[in-house]
Formats: C-alpha cells, sequence, structure tokens
C-alpha cells in the first residue's frame, strides 16, 4: 500500500506542478476524450492483482471453514458462548474450561461453535478468520492451528450487549508435554478452602453454578486453575504476565467479587455479597483461588 500511496502521490504532485494554470492563462484547456490505452492499463492491472490475491485468500477462507470435527489427529474443542464469556469443552478429554484455552502446538484444533444466549463471534485474530456463534442451537464448525507456542488474544467480534468490549479471552499455545501435564492437572480432585465453614459455604453458595476440580455446576465458568490465569473476569490482568497495567490476581479477584456489575456491566454473576458473603470472606475466597493454579 505504502509503493502504491507513492506512486498515486507522485503522479497526482507532477500533474498539478507541470499542467497547473499560469499566470494569463485564462482559456479553456483543450478537451479531449479519453486514452483508450490508458483506460485499458489502468483496469487490467488491478484486476490481475485482485485475481492474485483471490487464490490464497479463497485457500485461507476456505481452509478456516473446513470441518475437522471427525479428523482422529484433532483436538476436538466445544466452544460455547456466553454474556459475557467462553466456555471451552474438550471431549475427548473431560475438561471443560473457560476463558483460557490450551492447545498444543502445530496440531489442528477442530472448534464446534454455539452459543448459551445472543449471537456471538469467535475470534483469535494473530491465528485466523472469526465465527459467529449463531442462537436457536445453530453450530457452527471451523479450524485453526497455532504453529508457535505462544499465549493469543481472542475477541467476540459481534456486539452482543453492554460488556461486549470486555469479552476477551487467551489461547495458550504450549508443546504435547506442557498439554498434556496440563490436562492431567486440571482433573485431579477438587481443592477446597482450608477452613471448613468457608469451604461449606463456597460449596453451597459458589458451586452451584461454578465447579472446581470434580466438584461444582457448569452454568458459571469452571473455576480449576483460576490463579494461573492471565485474567479476571477477561479484562483485569494479573501480574503472572508480567505486563505492565496489572496487579496481583488476589486484588483483581477482590475486585470482582466485591462489585462484579461495576467490573463487567450486564453480567449475570450475582453479588456474593447479596449471598451473605461479608468483606472478610470474600478476602478469604479471592486469597483461596488466587492460590488456585495448574503446574503445567
Amino acid at each position: 500500500m505504502i509503493v502504491v500511496m507513492v506512486v498515486v502521490f507522485g503522479i497526482a504532485a507532477y500533474v498539478l506542478v507541470k499542467f497547473r494554470r499560469k499566470k494569463g492563462q485564462d482559456e479553456i484547456p483543450e478537451q479531449v476524450e479519453g486514452n483508450h490505452k490508458l483506460e485499458i492499463i489502468w483496469t487490467a492491472i488491478p484486476l490481475l492483482l485482485v485475481l492474485v490475491l483471490a487464490v490464497p485468500t479463497i485457500q485461507k477462507v476456505f481452509a478456516y471453514g473446513e470441518n475437522d470435527w471427525n479428523n482422529p489427529d484433532a483436538v476436538k474443542v466445544e466452544v460455547t458462548s456466553h454474556q459475557f464469556w467462553w466456555e471451552f469443552n474438550y471431549p475427548d478429554y473431560g475438561v471443560r474450561t473457560a476463558q483460557e484455552l490450551v492447545v498444543p502446538v502445530g496440531k489442528k484444533i477442530a472448534f464446534q461453535l454455539k452459543t448459551n444466549d445472543v449471537l456471538h463471534s469467535f475470534w483469535v485474530p494473530s491465528l485466523g478468520g472469526k465465527m459467529d456463534t449463531n442462537t436457536e442451537g445453530s453450530v457452527n464448525y471451523m479450524t485453526l492451528v497455532a504453529d508457535k507456542a505462544d499465549t493469543y488474544i481472542g475477541k467476540c467480534a459481534e456486539l452482543c450487549g453492554p460488556s461486549h468490549g470486555f469479552m476477551e479471552f487467551r489461547v495458550k499455545a504450549v508443546d504435547d508435554a506442557a498439554f498434556d501435564k496440563w490436562v492431567a492437572a486440571f482433573k485431579e480432585p477438587a481443592v477446597l478452602p482450608a477452613d471448613a465453614a468457608l469451604a461449606e459455604k463456597f460449596k453451597t453458595n459458589c458451586l452451584s453454578c461454578h465447579a472446581v476440580g470434580d466438584q461444582g455446576g457448569a452454568m458459571g465458568p469452571n473455576l480449576t486453575g483460576i490463579g494461573s490465569r492471565e485474567t479476571i473476569a477477561s479484562i483485569l490482568l494479573n501480574d503472572i504476565s508480567g505486563k505492565p497495567g496489572t496487579k496481583p490476581t488476589k486484588d483483581n479477584l477482590v475486585e470482582w467479587l466485591m462489585e462484579p456489575q461495576a467490573v463487567k456491566p450486564g453480567n449475570t454473576m450475582p453479588n456474593p455479597k447479596d449471598l451473605g458473603f461479608s468483606d472478610e470472606e470474600i478476602e478469604q475466597i479471592a486469597d483461596y483461588l488466587a492460590n488456585y493454579k495448574l503446574d503445567y
């Protein structure tokens, strides 16, 4: 585009200087018809460029839309979008997590995409195209491959409510050994708060929607290993990433639990204070979750 801009603006500058109206030049310029040769040239060149660019574009578009769900070599992930978070289920591994998608490097990841409420759109810009998660039970498929180990930011690309802009997720591409280790760590028995009274209150209230390890429900995001994640509520950045603008994981959890609607307006999580949790208990829950980490 810079080359095109230089050529176009260069010609325009030349024409403005060369053919500008001179002092005392009041006559009407000679009126001529177009130059057929030039018209053919400036039509043919863009057409050729479009055709050349169309080949890899079409190849990529169809590649992203391939359905590898029945490919035995692909890692299957069921993606369910919610207002305003992402659920990731690995049916072949017995793992259901949220907000951070862990995948092995170099392998096809076959996605089955659907929504739990309104229209959303699954998009990891650094890895490929985007695909809608449609309403009314519709299911879409796409395939992505992460060629190198890294953390990629994903987005919702469809206006879906008041916190649409806060609906981020992470894709962590790791080697095969780390992926297997993550799966094994995720499936270990649940670790509950050490304080028995707090653990019971956590089970009764929080685990009616959320899950940790082998305990809890599936309505809300799975909290297993939440202390290892780079974000809380997808937008509060934890200091484990070492990036500027981050805060300790516990501080972010406290901010989220104290006032969920202030952090992410329109979300469906009840305020823990309305469930009878005191400020001290919220601090204790935040500390417990911040230290609930997965080693992989």
